[in-house]
């Protein structure tokens, strides 16, 4: 009896720990340590691989443009995809990184039919450092 109620109380403790990291962004890539990132020399190389195929020219996904600083910083349709300063609550680093329920929102999409790869831990960290040091 008493090693099920330690093994329950294990698990509950697990849990609740997992839980109360699940929104302070440990999940994800750390920011990378390097300083003076800007958009077009950082961040623009990486975007033009990964995101700029559909986040770009006259019919954008979701109306977010990835291809120019002002594109970037206005969002989406639905509003900003980022807060500059705060990369661990910013859309695009949880969408990236595939830390959002949603998984329509993971970019780029899994199985997507431009063959793009998800980005490494090391692109996410660049865009997390950048975000942080206030998306310039």
């Amino acid at each position: 009896m008493k090693l099920t109620k330690l093994t329950f109380a294990a698990i509950a403790a697990l849990g609740f720990a997992f839980a109360a990291s699940a929104d302070d962004g440990t999940n994800l890539p750390p920011a990378s340590t390097k300083t003076g990132l800007t958009y077009d020399t950082d961040m623009k190389p990486i975007f033009d691989v990964s995101c700029v195929k559909c986040h770009s020219g006259d019919h954008p996904k979701a109306r977010l443009h990835m291809d120019t600083l002002a594109g970037v910083l206005k969002g989406t349709k639905q509003g900003p995809i980022l807060k500059a300063g705060d990369s661990a609550n910013s859309f695009i680093v949880k969408s990236i990184s595939h830390q959002t329920e949603d998984h329509d929102a993971w970019m780029p999409p899994v199985g997507n039919k431009a063959g793009i790869k998800p980005l490494t831990d090391d692109q996410i960290g660049l865009i997390r450092a950048w975000i942080d040091q206030g998306a310039k």
